[in-house]
């Protein structure tokens, strides 16, 4: 099932007045109605295109090329993750943005996604403003993780990074030079899953300075997301006031 609209550029969600364009893929049709009705009332975001297994999205996701793809996980023919790994994943050479939407808060689904190249991890019943937050992170390169489930699951990764079950942030000893105490002071809030806009409230700093910071600690770090500079945080001591 899929709307006529025609794909865009795949900067185009990057482009002043261009909406963010948005695949969903859902087994259920009342899900994917309401993400529908909710999203396509934002100015400034559109959806163009639906898909009821993962078969489907996979192939409407590689002819439209949306900017986000938001997946479910337990879908017919293809399940969410590997769906989301053949989209976003590390061997991907053009990857799209994919945020993965469940109903099954389970620390597998969330390091399955992630490890699989997910830009964000969110509830279905984490409620519509946070929804459509999820798809501007998206598209604007950034992750959102559900707050539900953030630290719980940065904690546990503390403990259980030595398994293959844990997602793989970048080691210290893969550090490129030291981080900064400002740069500390930035990863710290991320492993604590503030948003960029809060970062920079809570430090008296601007957003663009908020994001120059994540870009030298990612490239430092040789971490792919925030997701695993906050990772690297917690794992490494990081992520605890005071730290």
């Amino acid at each position: 099932m899929t709307t006529p609209v025609p794909p865009g550029p795949a900067d185009a969600a990057g482009r002043s007045g261009a909406p963010i364009r948005v695949l969903i893929a859902d087994d259920q049709d009342m899900v994917r109605t309401g993400f529908r009705f909710f999203l396509d009332a934002q100015p400034d975001i559109t959806v163009v295109a639906e898909a009821r297994d993962g078969e489907e999205a996979l192939a409407l996701a590689r002819r439209e090329r949306p900017d986000v793809c938001l997946l479910d996980i337990r879908m017919p023919k293809l399940d969410g993750l590997e769906a989301t790994r053949l989209l976003a994943g590390p061997d991907v050479a053009d990857p799209l943005r994919v945020v993965v939407v469940t109903t099954f808060d389970l620390d597998e689904y969330v390091y399955g996604a992630l490890r699989g190249g997910a830009c964000g991890f969110l509830l279905k019943d984490s409620g519509p403003t946070l929804l459509a937050e999820a798809v501007r992170a998206a598209a604007a390169g950034d992750s959102l993780v559900s707050p539900s489930v953030t630290v719980r699951l940065l904690r546990h990764i503390t403990a259980a990074s030595a398994t293959d079950s844990a997602p793989q942030p970048a080691p210290a000893a893969r550090l490129r030079e030291p981080l900064t105490e400002r740069e500390l002071d930035v990863v710290r809030l991320v492993a604590l899953g503030r948003t960029n806009a809060e970062i920079a409230a809570e430090l008296y700093v601007s957003l663009s300075t908020v994001k120059t910071h994540l870009s030298s600690v990612q490239h430092r770090l040789a971490a792919r997301n925030r997701v695993e500079i906050a990772a690297w945080a917690w794992q490494n001591g990081h992520a605890r006031a005071g730290t």
